[in-house]
């Protein structure tokens, strides 16, 4: 069996070997045995659960919380042909009918739903008139309540289980699970002796980095400008951010979507499609946005605010370079996003138990920032992964950054701080050492405390930028409340008393996008993508289901002229090269004729 799940993977998605955990899982579903596969995000979970699907008599149920992955995912099995359906609140009652008549008549091999549905006694009726010989669960750490993205429905999986005869394989998949989450996910699931793979937590195609104390602003305009060909998607906690940023954006002339509950759906749907199909390289976006998308070419994601968790900021992170080739995962930190992330889970409906637990994570996603280890090895050891050497590039790694001394600078805000009895925010604190006329200033009569205007040389924005290192280096603190007032802490004594200096690194923003291949691969590549995007354009489809920019690179660094060599190319299945191969060829070829190559 396992031979023939080797020929469907060449003949399907046109790799000729498994990538690392996947023959294992495919071996054990083969078997007829559960399986539990944890694997990073462009690691080939879907792969797993695909290919036995290709084999097995009967229709493989995919249950999914992501909607629009969902339709992401059935065009691309069609489009390499393996028919797949999906069932979802997008149909019509119509619709659906006409799919349980198709599904019924054996129209399909693959059948995605959400968990949703397995409340309909209707959907369970149909089941049981049908072969069902697997059942691949996606996001499983859904189903456990430690798990960063809890879904009660998913716990009506094990009675559906029950429900069919002869019961069939379980096989659950998920990105980031700690031990803890994995038990719950055997137990909550029924999973009868399940033969578990890990592959590992790392991506080694990432780059992780932390910058925290900047003009956020500032750098993410810097650092879209110079990537302006590469697709990126920008997460902010709250609506408010995400317009905010959005906005300043595009009056910066960069063409940029936004994504929040706060759109209409129709806005939402919009944003996504143009975000899917190339038509804009930035999406500004709540966590809402990118669980329900496969869309691979993803070269950068910033998080403009720290997320509550390692879990989450793992998942979204990890929507960079999921077709292999190198992302960058950038965290922008400043102190108030802490206090933002404890104010939602505050406003939150969740039991105390529950917030104890958030509180926890979320102490851990602060100590991440601060950690001047390597950025990898803090997140792979999170999920219990002992064993690993540093990355050597993220930012902690590299970090070779001059230091200037800001010792007096200090200690001027701490003495600042205390004056202002410890009770005021990073803003009026910053106003008072420059020396502001603001209303406000004098209202509390801090115009006449000692350290009123004794920072006058800086910009209010370059202080703000100093207390925001100084919170986040632990000298001081923010409180626990929406509208964050900042005290001190132990450790400006010895600052306070000469005996220790305070240094701040001078912050480089990058500024060239890096350079993956030679100039005349490069040209190609462009030329290549361009056929891509006409093609998509006519199939009303996304680029990026025709081939994966893993792909296309591929193919200008090969420049293959010859069907035999074309079929080489990994990601060239049969039914792509039928469809695409001799507009690709034809194209390589007109290249070849009017470049010398390097």
């Amino acid at each position: 069996m396992i031979a023939k799940a080797r020929e469907h993977l060449k003949k399907y998605f046109g790799y000729e070997q498994f990538r690392k955990g996947q023959e294992q899982l495919i071996a054990a579903i083969l078997d007829q045995r559960d399986a539990l596969g944890v694997m990073p995000t462009g690691a080939g979970k879907s792969v797993c659960y695909q290919i036995p699907a290709s084999i097995l008599h009967g229709v493989t149920l995919v249950i999914s919380p992501l909607i629009s992955l969902m339709k992401d995912q059935v065009d691309t099995l069609n489009q390499i042909g393996i028919p797949t359906t999906l069932i979802n609140s997008s149909l019509s009652a119509e619709e659906v009918d006409q799919r349980f008549k198709e599904i019924r008549e054996g129209h399909y091999k693959v059948l995605y739903i959400a968990p949703e549905r397995l409340d309909s006694g209707r959907f369970i009726h149909m089941l049981k008139q049908i072969h069902v010989p697997l059942i691949a669960v996606d996001e499983a750490h859904c189903i456990s309540q430690w798990g960063h993205d809890f879904r009660p429905s998913y716990l009506h999986i094990s009675k559906l289980v029950q429900s069919i005869e002869p019961r069939p394989v379980i096989a659950a998949f998920t990105a980031t699970a700690t031990d803890k989450v994995k038990d719950d996910i055997v137990r909550c699931l029924g999973l009868l002796g399940p033969e578990r793979v890990t592959t590992g937590y790392a991506r080694d195609n990432l780059t992780f980095s932390v910058y925290k104390g900047i003009d956020k602003r500032k750098f993410i305009s810097d650092y879209v400008k110079h990537r302006q060909e590469e697709s990126g998607i920008i997460y902010a906690s709250t609506r408010k951010e995400v317009d905010d940023c959005h906005r300043y954006l595009t009056r910066l002339g960069i063409k940029a979507g936004k994504y929040h509950a706060g759109l209409s759906d129709t806005e939402r749907m919009e944003s996504q499609e143009q975000f899917l199909y190339d038509d804009i390289r930035v999406m500004v976006a709540t966590n809402a946005f990118g669980m329900g998308i496969d869309k691979s070419n993803v070269r950068y994601v910033i998080h403009y605010n720290m997320p509550r968790n390692l879990e989450a900021y793992y998942q979204e992170a990890g929507r960079a370079g999921r077709d292999g080739e190198p992302g960058e995962c950038i965290l922008l930190y400043a102190a108030q996003d802490t206090a933002t992330q404890k104010y939602l889970i505050e406003m939150s409906d969740a039991d105390t138990e529950r917030k104890t637990q958030e509180y926890n994570t979320l102490n851990t996603m602060v100590e991440y920032c601060h950690t001047p280890d390597c950025l990898q090895k803090y997140i792979v050891r999170y999920f219990g992964q002992e064993e690993f050497e540093p990355c050597g590039k993220c930012s902690s790694c590299t970090d070779e950054r001059d230091l200037s001394d800001i010792t007096i600078e200090a200690q001027k805000i701490f003495s600042c701080v205390f004056k202002m009895n410890q009770r005021f925010g990073v803003t009026l604190t910053a106003k008072v050492l420059k020396g502001s006329q603001d209303k406000k200033v004098k209202q509390f009569g801090f115009d006449r405390i000692s350290t009123y205007g004794v920072m006058k040389e800086y910009t209010e924005k370059e202080i703000v930028q100093m207390i925001q290192v100084l919170t986040a280096e632990g000298y001081l603190k923010m409180s626990d409340s929406q509208y964050p007032v900042i005290s001190l802490t132990t450790k400006v004594k010895p600052v306070l008393s000469e005996q220790e200096k305070v240094y701040q690194r001078l912050m480089k923003t990058p500024t060239d996008a890096p350079s993956y291949i030679s100039s005349w691969s490069q040209a190609l590549f462009e030329e290549l993508r361009l056929l891509r995007k006409s093609i998509a354009e006519q199939e009303k489809t996304p680029p990026f289901t025709i081939f994966h920019d893993a792909t296309l690179r591929e193919m200008s660094e090969m420049a293959p002229t010859s069907e035999h060599a074309f079929m080489e190319i990994k990601g060239v299945g049969e039914r792509k090269f039928q469809k695409y191969g001799r507009s690709f060829l034809y194209c390589i070829q007109q290249f070849l004729d009017e470049h010398e190559p390097e």
